[in-house]
């Protein structure tokens, strides 16, 4: 594999990004890798972070690069800082540049596949409710979506905020005022609601801990899903809120997925 640091610019926010890329290369004589590379197009991967996080993290918590090594897979993973995947009510456009703008950008700079049937995302927490936003708000772009430890549920989010954490007013500037939440682009139950009517419902892998302070979450968005209808595959055990779990079942999402070669 080759690992690619890029700084590039957003026309969609008006500023620097950052994105780390994981490109597959063939290789035979890297202690301890093979590579799987017939020089494209990839299916790709769009691997989200969470809210301390940013675009390395998935590289500093876990071994993505050896993991898809043999998979012929390109990973993407992007910076998008603490913008919820969201046009934000008093922000940026998160959501236009993780779901339009920065796809068109990644396949000029990489082979990528313009297929939906290759197109991916995954992510934890925060990076969780992206994945499930992109297979749900963009499913003609993205046939297949896995969110680990996902914060799914905004509504309970915005709606009762934790004093401690002092992010009353930061809610508010992300998803605006926390009565206009439920039912609007936001809102990932009322998302799988009009996904089901648009069609091109996506493939969904969805896990959390039993522990996890986002496990009610998850269990009611599981019971939505399986109401609509959707192809879900759900799973669940003992854990928290921490990356030896997470490191664990990205290994799981990268078996879930349809993946061609390797």
């Amino acid at each position: 594999m080759a690992l690619m640091h890029v700084k590039f610019f957003s026309d969609v926010l008006g500023m620097c990004v950052e994105m780390d890329a994981i490109i597959p290369q063939a290789v035979k004589g890297q202690i301890g890798m093979g590579g799987v590379a017939d020089g494209g197009p990839y299916q790709t991967l769009y691997l989200l972070h969470g809210m301390s996080d940013d675009h390395t993290i998935w590289q500093r918590r876990t071994s993505i690069e050896r993991y898809a090594s043999e998979l012929g897979l390109a990973v993407i993973m992007p910076s998008t800082q603490l913008g919820w995947y969201t046009d934000m009510a008093h922000g940026l456009k998160w959501w236009t540049y993780i779901s339009q703008e920065l796809p068109q950008i990644c396949r000029k700079f990489f082979p990528l596949s313009q297929k939906r049937e290759d197109t991916f995302a995954a992510g934890l927490s925060m990076g969780g409710y992206g994945a499930a936003k992109l297979g749900l708000g963009a499913g003609e772009a993205f046939s297949n979506v896995a969110t680990l430890s996902g914060g799914l549920d905004v509504r309970t989010i915005v709606s009762n905020p934790d004093p401690a954490d002092g992010r009353g007013a930061f809610w508010t500037d992300v998803f605006g005022p926390a009565e206009t939440v439920a039912g609007g682009e936001n809102d990932l139950f009322a998302l799988a609601e009009s996904r089901k009517k648009l069609g091109n419902m996506p493939r969904i892998y969805q896990w959390c801990g039993t522990e996890d302070f986002l496990y009610d979450q998850n269990v009611a968005f599981r019971d939505h899903l399986q109401a609509l209808g959707y192809d879900l595959t759900y799973e669940e055990g003992p854990g928290d809120h921490q990356w030896k779990y997470w490191d664990e079942k990205i290994q799981r999402v990268l078996e879930w997925l349809p993946l061609k070669k390797g």
